[in-house]
């Protein structure tokens, strides 16, 4: 079962909450996608039991067509933040922040392209069991600064995604505060940054490797379930 732990795998004292997700908040990845920049951030949501340990194998369906990885930085939710006003401060925003990792945000394309040409919500494609394994997380004090944090994965030792936090369209502070005006972020949420260009296909038995700048290198890999 899931919980929060932080980046030497102790545990975090704080529930399982909701993930959160923004879309579309990086210019290359948008342009590979072929889709239109957003005027707002592109929200939407997994539940909790699409969280799992970035740290075990990656599961994912064997019979609903292709998974792509979509690798993202990971903010853990330690307080309450509803309806935050624009001018609150940087200070203020990182107190909501208890800690910073990394994560897929997994998506079945096949079955999100047909639900789209449908006219039909998403969420089958996006909210899965195990769609979002996670690492731990790095306790937001040790994190100089949030606009300057590089991450990657690769598939079969091979970089299949490069990012960093300074190419987000919508910054991480920006984003809560945007968030927040919709949907109460409380502890133990998790809100999911954005992915890089990059996204491709998974396999069974594909080695991965995720990194967060000097903090986070985790290898695991693929199994179809």
């Amino acid at each position: 079962m899931y919980r929060h732990t932080d980046n030497l795998g102790l545990p975090v004292d704080l529930p399982v909450g909701k993930v959160m997700c923004v879309g579309r908040n990086y210019l290359d990845h948008i342009t590979e996608m072929q889709s239109q920049v957003p005027v707002a951030p592109l929200l939407f949501m997994k539940p909790k039991t699409a969280l799992c340990h970035l740290t075990q194998p990656v599961s994912i369906p064997a019979d609903q067509g292709v998974c792509h990885n979509e690798v993202e930085i990971a903010v853990l939710i330690g307080q309450t933040l509803c309806k935050a006003p624009q001018g609150a401060t940087d200070a203020e925003l990182q107190k909501v922040i208890w800690g910073v990792g990394v994560g897929l945000d997994l998506t079945l394309r096949d079955v999100q392209a047909q639900l789209k040409a449908d006219g039909h919500p998403w969420e089958r494609a996006k909210a899965f069991d195990f769609s979002c394994p996670v690492s731990g997380f790095v306790p937001a004090c040790q994190i100089a600064s949030l606009q300057s944090l590089p991450f990657s994965l690769s598939v079969n030792n091979e970089v299949r995604q490069q990012g960093n936090s300074a190419d987000m369209m919508g910054p991480v502070l920006d984003l809560l505060v945007q968030i927040s005006q919709q949907f109460t972020l409380e502890p133990g949420d998790i809100v999911m940054t954005g992915t890089p260009k990059g996204v491709g296909p998974l396999c069974h038995g594909d080695k991965l490797a995720v990194q967060l700048a000097d903090f986070i290198n985790i290898n695991t890999h693929v199994v179809t379930i």
